[in-house]
């Protein structure tokens, strides 16, 4: 199996920690402890909206890295979460100028063999976003990262070979989209 692919297990296992803890899975088992392992984990989180879970910092306590794909909402979160573990994020559409200062829009890099790239609107395989889709079709990374959405969708692409991750929202309170459900996850 390629690096690519363990560094895809290692952040979905981290999902379904992030998830759990919001009462969408409960019988997630605990991640090993990262003393005992040579790859990076990645804690990855999306939408955030300026809301801080004391959480987080359990949920990524075995994570080298955290990820966050835009709609950080405040400085506060960023800074927290990189106090915490080294920080890559980008800006989405709700954050400010202090954030866009910050952060990219797109971030592209490479760790441990694999392009990583990560945009806060991005779309998912088959429905990529007009802002991305040339860069995807042309160059595409292995692992894409995108969040906006609020939906939690992990799916490969194909035809472009490339794992698309949405991490969808990490707030307590939030809507769905189309219904305007408030959901709260306590």
């Amino acid at each position: 199996m390629t690096t690519s692919f363990y560094i895809s297990v290692e952040i979905i296992i981290v999902f379904f920690h992030i998830l759990k803890s919001f009462k969408v899975f409960s019988n997630v088992v605990s991640l090993p402890d990262k003393s005992k392992r040579k790859m990076k984990r990645i804690g990855l989180l999306s939408d955030t909206h300026g809301y801080w879970d004391k959480r987080y910092l359990k949920y990524f306590e075995n994570c080298d890295e955290i990820w966050h794909a835009g709609d950080i909402g405040s400085l506060e979160v960023a800074e927290r979460l990189a106090d915490f573990r080294p920080l890559r994020a980008v800006y989405g559409n709700i954050d400010g100028q202090d954030l866009r200062i910050r952060f990219p829009e797109i971030n592209r890099f490479q760790l441990e063999g694999t392009d990583i790239l990560i945009k806060h609107i991005g779309g998912y395989p088959g429905k990529y976003d007009s802002s991305i889709r040339e860069t995807l079709m042309i160059h595409p990374p292995k692992l894409f990262i995108s969040g906006h959405s609020h939906i939690l969708k992990v799916k490969y692409d194909r035809n472009l070979g490339l794992l698309n991750i949405n991490p969808g929202a990490c707030r307590k309170i939030w809507f769905s989209s189309g219904t305007h459900t408030l959901y709260d996850s306590t």
